[in-house]
């Protein structure tokens, strides 16, 4: 008798891999050196923090003059021992982002602040307040916004939303100076621009 053999049946020939396309490839290392660039720019603003804004010094002191002249019309004082803005003063600014901890209490010396100061002394409490209220009217009417108040004896600060620079008024029963300081926030300098 006759060996049977079993069959079975052969599996089906799997269909031959289809190399991928090149746009595919094209879109993935793309998107892969995309990833990278996000990441490393991710990095850098987390070690840095946000950079401050370019200035033209010459132009922030130009706007603060012209905001002193107009707060000095404002409060229209009585003549009187007084020490008049002759120059702009600049002011330290820090490091942001996680680079600050590792430069703690160490200025840039790219990044500064700008302010023009007036003190006036021997003004009566009632002129103070008056001349305060002129000024502080004018301000509010011009979109200036009240960041804080009664800083000294009586006193206020405004800030620009437009510029973010602030107006610093306050005047000091004891001695009856009434104080102004114009203020411009960290502005980054030109390269080998002189302070």
């Amino acid at each position: 008798m006759p060996s049977v053999r079993s069959f079975s049946p052969a599996a089906p020939p799997r269909p031959p891999r289809r190399p991928r396309s090149r746009p595919v490839l094209a879109a993935v290392a793309l998107g892969g050196v995309v990833c990278c660039l996000l990441t490393g720019w991710g990095a850098y603003r987390l070690w840095n923090g946000a950079p401050y804004p370019e200035v033209d010094p010459h132009v922030v002191a130009t706007r603060l003059g012209a905001e002193a002249g107009r707060v000095e019309n404002d409060l229209a004082l009585p003549a009187g021992p007084r020490s008049l803005p002759d120059r702009m003063e600049t002011g330290t600014c820090y490091h942001r982002g996680l680079r600050s901890l590792a430069h703690i209490d160490e200025g840039r010396p790219d990044v500064r602040t700008f302010s023009l100061e007036q003190e006036t002394t021997g003004i009566p409490e009632d002129t103070a307040r008056t001349a305060q209220e002129r000024l502080r009217s004018r301000l509010s009417q011009q979109g200036w916004k009240l960041i804080s108040r009664n800083i000294s004896t009586t006193g206020f600060r405004f800030e620009n939303q437009d510029t973010g620079d602030q107006v610093h008024v306050d005047w000091y029963k004891h001695t009856g100076t009434l104080a102004f300081r114009i203020y411009a926030p960290c502005g980054k300098i030109p390269d080998g621009y002189p302070l």
